[in-house]
């Protein structure tokens, strides 16, 4: 049952994690068939970019290039994560904050 569901929901995820649209409209998607693997992945991709908008936001503030840079590499990094998890069939939360993004997103799926 565990594989049928993550071959389900395998495309919806890995839809999610290009760009925001593509999160909204794997959201959408996943409206009808509730697949929890989708939702797992939604719900990481959604904290992802969020996160990149929050790094974004501070860039504009900081005078500090070498940790501007650190910062983009790092939410790089964890969308790599995510992504490959994604394309791999694993729920596979992303490093630092892949809990916080599950439990503050719960609602979503």
């Amino acid at each position: 049952m565990y594989n049928q569901t993550v071959a389900e929901g395998k495309t919806i995820a890995i839809i999610s994690y290009i760009t925001i649209i593509g999160t909204v409209i794997a959201f959408v998607l996943n409206q009808n068939k509730q697949n929890y693997f989708a939702a797992f992945h939604i719900r990481q991709a959604l904290g992802i970019f969020l996160t990149a908008l929050i790094v974004n936001f501070l860039q504009r503030f900081s005078d500090f290039d070498w940790l501007d840079w650190i910062l983009s590499l790092g939410v790089f990094v964890l969308w790599i994560i995510g992504l490959i998890g994604a394309i791999q069939g694993e729920e596979r939360k992303v490093p630092l904050l892949g809990d916080q993004f599950q439990e503050w997103f719960r609602s979503i799926g």
